[in-house]
């Protein structure tokens, strides 16, 4: 298969279905233009703050993005580009563009609230707990597993306990370019924000700004420092930030960041259309999964493919994001497919670029030479650049690369922190209370500071461990988050009369995929336990979270079952 044309076909699949099956879903649901959105309604300009729909879509589709689409089906590579093609297409289309629309609509009908308000409006009082302590826990994975990532970015090498500069060179541009763009998006939103600048001149400055901070990152980065020092520092970047009002970060950074994407995505097309190969990799390769480049066997592709990819076609974690912090920015409803269900759509065919990337440096990845996913979405990319513009652009657009990755994972790590602390928040506030009228304890713990620290200090202690010992877990409660996330939205569209039965088949699939994997992340956990040895005491907890994940979604799953078989009897009794 040719690379340029295996990257035509699946965007012009994803263009059919935004516009078509995206559209249907817009009609059944009944999106209305005329309605406020809790941006307007709640304004507070701290959390509650309408964002112009470019702007938010920068703020989202950066969120929503991270390392997912990336990662994940290049690591699924293993079982040829056929499956993995079909199921991002599939999966993104019927799965996740339903998931993440679904969420974002729900959530705007409940004032903005999280996916957690509606189950509970939906199903009931304890099933909202529930699903709080499982998106927490959740939220948690993602917070160790994109911090790891963003430290592997920035970290230095070591050869025997010496400081190897030249191979560190690229890794410290990525890091001090990093923290010059986090700088400058603060300047940029105080400007647009508070000093009412205009969006079209303040974003012309705002790119030529990261061309500047590229510029002079690529020539000087006196910050050489270890992978935990990163994991260290990354925490209390993510701890302030995610506690700051969003103008103040995270919408200018997410919106700067976009362009980053965009400019990313279009080198990578400009790369891949110019340079068209033929993708290396087989067609399909086998049910299970025998080349294992990391040196840790995928295991079989049921249900490995569909966990594996997992943000590439569908996550959980974007309805926490839709209904955490994009629903209370909403201009308009109207907004709510480009960004939510195109959001998907986008990702999607960042995941096809992925395998054009890995297929084109294949013989690399199956031999264990280039193996980091980062990398080898980095390497195949640029590599095909420079065939094409000469070998002189290498460098700026591999670091590019790489300094885009980073900023993705940057923008989900803090907005998944941000996202964890209003779960803990509401796991311990009850209906119509406030934080004037709760006893001591629960002040403290529902004060802003405290939850996020408590996030944090876990996700990173976590985090420590390697991303790659966590990213089977991590995906796997992505997806079953995304499979209630489905439950939830589909119990709320039955209790309010509009049509759900788009979300049967997807819940009901994600439900016995994620619960399968599970089940065998549970008997590698032990199967670890058993063999001892030094950081044992991870294995249990990671068969502690796992155990509790599959518990608290049977439990879950049970009541909603219940709560849709009330909705139809109240429907036939109409």
């Amino acid at each position: 298969m040719n690379a340029a044309l295996f990257l035509i076909i699946g965007v012009v699949v994803l263009i059919v279905g935004y516009i078509f099956y995206g559209g249907w879903l817009a009609k059944k649901w009944g999106v209305d233009n005329s309605r406020v959105t809790p941006a307007h309604e709640l304004e507070d300009g701290k959390d509650y703050c309408p964002a112009k729909a470019p702007v938010l879509m920068g703020h989202h589709f950066s969120s929503i993005a991270g390392a997912g689409p990336i990662n994940g089906p290049i690591q699924a590579a293993v079982f040829g580009w056929v499956p993995v093609m079909l199921w991002v297409l599939i999966g993104g289309i019927f799965f996740g563009g339903v998931h993440d629309f679904g969420a974002l609509f729900a959530s705007i009908r409940h004032k903005g609230e999280s996916i957690g308000e509606v189950i509970g409006d939906a199903i009931g009082a304890r099933a909202k707990k529930l699903f709080i302590i499982f998106a927490y826990l959740t939220l948690i994975l993602v917070v160790a597993a994109f911090a790891s990532i963003v430290a592997n970015t920035f970290k230095a090498t070591y050869v025997d306990g010496v400081l190897d500069k030249a191979a560190s060179a690229a890794n410290a541009s990525t890091a001090i370019i990093s923290i010059m763009f986090i700088l400058m998006a603060i300047i940029f939103g105080f400007f647009v924000y508070r000093r009412n600048a205009p969006l079209g001149i303040s974003t012309v400055i705002g790119v030529i700004g990261i061309a500047v901070c590229m510029y002079i990152g690529l020539n000087w980065h006196p910050i050489y420092l270890s992978g935990n020092v990163w994991m260290i520092i990354v925490g209390l970047y993510i701890a302030i930030a995610s506690v700051t009002p969003v103008w103040i970060l995270l919408q200018p950074r997410d919106y700067l960041s976009s362009f980053l994407l965009y400019a990313m995505m279009i080198l990578a097309v400009v790369g891949i259309i110019g340079c068209h190969p033929d993708v290396d990799m087989p067609a399909f390769t086998g049910f299970k999964d025998t080349l294992a480049p990391s040196g840790t066997s995928l295991g079989y592709m049921f249900p490995a493919l569909f966990v594996t990819i997992a943000c590439g076609a569908v996550s959980g974690f974007h309805s926490l994001v839709g209904s955490g912090t994009t629903a209370k920015q909403l201009d308009q409803e109207k907004d709510a497919k480009p960004i939510a269900y195109g959001g998907m759509l986008i990702e999607c065919a960042l995941a096809l670029i992925s395998v054009c990337a890995v297929g084109y440096i294949w013989a690399q990845y199956a031999d264990g030479t280039t193996v980091t996913p980062t990398v080898v979405f980095a390497t195949g990319l640029a590599s095909m650049f420079s065939k094409v513009f000469g070998a002189g652009c290498y460098n700026v657009v591999y670091s590019m690369l790489i300094l885009a990755v980073s900023a993705f994972c940057l923008t989900s790590v803090d907005t998944a922190t941000r996202l964890a602390r209003y779960m803990f928040q509401e796991f311990f506030t009850n209906p119509g209370e406030t934080r004037e009228t709760m006893p001591g304890w629960k002040k403290v713990l529902t004060n802003p500071y405290v939850a996020t620290a408590i996030t944090v200090v876990a996700g990173v202690a976590l985090g420590m461990t390697g991303y790659a010992k966590i990213w089977a877990l991590f995906g796997a409660a992505n997806q079953l988050l995304a499979a209630l996330g489905l439950l939830a939205v589909c119990c709320w569209l039955g209790k309010v009369g509009r049509n759900n039965k788009m979300f049967y088949f997807p819940m009901f699939f994600m439900l016995i995929v994620t619960l399968t994997s599970l089940v065998f992340t549970i008997k590698a956990q032990f199967a670890g336990i058993a063999a001892g040895g030094e950081g044992v005491a991870w294995f249990y907890i990671r068969a502690i979270i796992a155990i509790l994940l599959v518990v608290l979604a049977i439990v879950l799953v049970v009541e909603g079952i219940q709560a849709l078989s009330r909705n139809k009897k109240a429907a036939a009794a109409k």
